[in-house]
């Protein structure tokens, strides 16, 4: 049975996201700065209809750094309460091509987590940063720019 025919016009729609906290041997991680707003973050999109969590973080970060990846354990879950968008976020291991800019991203680096804390705005700076964290998975919500005072 499909699920949207018994949705009521008043249920709550959100949109799915993915990204790749892709972090190297050395402990630098995988960040683009994207193309439409110049801002710093981890490369991430929206999860296909069609699509598993781990095929899309796979799909994302090829598309817009040209790194392969091997999709480890979830890490975060984290809700944009303003947008209605829920990001799944996946630490994932780099398996071969070379960061390169590509359509979605005009610079593709990988960064120190200092440099992260630096460059990123603290909504896609945390999901990097609690990759690092053996206590994952977290679950956050923010409001486009800030987590609550509490965290």
């Amino acid at each position: 049975m499909n699920r949207d025919t018994n949705r009521t016009p008043s249920m709550p729609l959100h949109s799915v996201s993915v990204a790749g906290a892709v972090i190297r041997d050395d402990g630098r991680m995988l960040a683009i700065q994207r193309r439409d707003n110049g801002s710093w973050e981890p490369p991430s999109g929206v999860l296909g209809l069609d699509e598993t969590p781990e095929e899309g973080v796979v799909r994302e970060v090829l598309e817009e750094t040209g790194i392969h990846v091997e999709v480890g354990p979830l890490t975060g879950v984290y809700k944009n309460m303003s947008r209605r968008v829920v990001a799944l976020v996946f630490r994932c291991k780099p398996s071969g091509g070379a960061a390169r800019a590509t359509p979605e991203a005009t610079a593709v680096e990988w960064l120190t987590p200092n440099e992260v804390k630096k460059r990123m705005g603290e909504v896609y700076a945390v999901r990097l940063l609690d990759a690092l964290d053996p206590s994952s998975p977290h679950a956050r919500t923010h409001d486009g720019k800030q987590l609550p005072s509490s965290h």
